[in-house]
């Protein structure tokens, strides 16, 4: 057997099997968005409210209850800022390079599986395409090898399953590309936070550094 008869008997297995990798797939498409909102719900981070506090604490070199304000947040963004004050004592260089390598880890639970998300959107339309190719083919084969009026039903079923086939496909896209978009902004939205609060972190101790170096010592006549 020739490897286009192989094709060609591939070709008429019609748009069905296509229909169910798409149904398959939206299955995973729904799971992931579901997912990703309940990460984002229960991961949520008031970036004002915690600011303010942060800010406050760290000026009043209240390094411990700041902790202790952060530890119980489970964000992303907490869990930057406490890395980088856990190096409080090793200077700000070490502390600015805790939240970095924090950040980088931490982004990555933030974008799991938004690939996979975005990879959905962009070809589950090409998908059903192909599943309309298919249908397409094999209502024409039906044509040729039957007449009558059965012949032109059975066409016109395969025509109608074939265009079942793309509007599926876009039914999965289009949630798809709707969802990545979202949580790409959340994304995103996450990670300015982290810099903020980094920076915030940063400026409070190289504020307060410059002001142990700019304290003038006691003359040497006082020293007993």
């Amino acid at each position: 057997m020739h490897i286009t008869d192989k094709f060609v008997s591939f070709t008429l297995l019609g748009a069905e099997w296509v229909l169910w990798l798409l149904i398959a797939l939206s299955v995973v498409s729904l799971a992931i968005m579901i997912e990703r909102g309940w990460y984002f719900f229960t991961h949520n981070f008031d970036l004002e409210q915690f600011s303010g506090q942060l800010k406050r604490l760290l000026q009043a070199g209240k390094v411990a209850d700041a902790k202790a304000m952060l530890s119980d947040n489970n964000s992303v963004e907490a869990a930057v800022v406490l890395s980088g004050l856990a190096e409080v004592d090793n200077g700000a260089e070490a502390v600015s390079e805790a939240m970095l390598a924090t950040k980088a880890r931490e982004r990555l639970k933030l974008e799991r599986n938004l690939a996979v998300l975005g990879t959905l959107g962009n070809n589950t339309p090409f998908i059903g395409l192909f599943g309309t190719v298919l249908g397409i083919m094999k209502a024409s084969h039906d044509l040729t090898a039957n007449s009558g009026g059965q012949a032109a039903q059975a066409v016109m079923a395969g025509v109608f399953e074939a265009l079942v086939a793309t509007a599926v496909g876009l039914m999965v896209a289009i949630p798809a590309v709707i969802g990545y978009n979202y949580f790409q902004r959340r994304v995103r939205t996450s990670v300015g936070r982290v810099d903020s609060l980094a920076h915030l972190v940063l400026s409070v101790l190289h504020g307060q550094a410059d002001s142990a170096e700019k304290k003038p010592s006691k003359p040497l006549a006082e020293v007993k």
